[in-house]
């Protein structure tokens, strides 16, 4: 008897250049082993340089999607990322309501190329509707310091960051150290009976296009497939380094990463 994949509900705008949101999502689930399902957000216009335009989706057509895949697929797993705005926000918080599989909510805020990517209305259903829903809450420091209305300069900073977000309900929160200083990056994971710090060197590149979009799939996908949280977040960390390492250096800008390393023969090892 065959064991099924891991289904994996992408829930996350589109982008065009295929380096982050569901495009990033549908390639990390499925080089891991899922099978990627999905309801777009939103339609972005944007490249390695920046994003140039964006349409939402309606409500009501984001809404629909969800309960379409879980009244007949069923999910294992639901990776959140790009809302857009609070109509949104609430509409994805309604339609998951009462549902078991595990949330992995990255609340996506801005892009890599520092465009704005959720209104500031939407914020206050990020903390109140959708963080209690959550198994797992992946911000990086930028979108921490904007959910705590805290600055953050430091690992103990990380840490107090992850304690407060706790608060509003997640069951565990990882505070990403990627936009931090320093030869040595380190995420910050906290829940409810302890917490765990994941440190590696920094590595020197423009290409990180989609890493915390990817990072999140691959937490989604790995705690969908049964793994404990922190062998998932180690594990998904390994995923998006082996990616940056392996980038096919597209674009004049943020580049995209490799989501595919793992499935060629001459993988190196990281």
């Amino acid at each position: 008897m065959s064991i099924l994949p891991a289904r994996v509900l992408c829930i996350s705008g589109s982008d065009s250049s295929g380096g982050a949101g569901m495009q990033a999502d549908i390639k990390t689930v499925s080089a891991l082993g899922g099978f990627a399902l999905s309801a777009i957000t939103a339609i972005t216009a944007q490249n390695t340089q920046g994003v140039q335009n964006i349409e939402n989706i309606s409500p009501e057509l984001v809404r629909d999607q969800i309960r379409s895949v879980l009244d007949d697929i069923g999910v294992d797993a639901i990776k959140i990322g790009m809302l857009g705005n609070a109509f949104i926000a609430n509409a994805v918080a309604d339609a998951l309501q009462g549902v078991k599989a595990p949330i992995i909510l990255d609340p996506v805020m801005v892009a890599s190329s520092g465009d704005t990517l959720l209104e500031n209305d939407a914020v206050h259903i990020l903390r109140n509707r959708l963080l209690p829903m959550a198994r797992l809450v992946t911000p990086n420091i930028p979108e921490t310091q904007i959910l705590c209305d805290m600055r953050i300069s430091n690992l103990d900073d990380q840490r107090t960051a992850a304690e407060k977000l706790m608060a509003f309900g997640p069951e565990a929160v990882l505070v990403k150290g990627g936009h931090g200083t320093g030869e040595t990056l380190s995420d910050v994971l906290v829940w409810a009976k302890g917490e765990a710090e994941f440190s590696g060197k920094r590595i020197k590149t423009r290409h990180t296009h989609g890493t915390g979009c990817t990072l999140a799939s691959a937490c989604a996908t790995y705690l969908g497939q049964g793994l404990c949280l922190t062998d998932a977040v180690r594990l998904a960390r390994r995923y998006v380094r082996g990616a940056i390492l392996g980038a096919p250096g597209f674009g004049r800008g943020n580049g995209p990463l490799d989501h595919n390393w793992m499935n060629k023969d001459n993988e190196d090892e990281t």
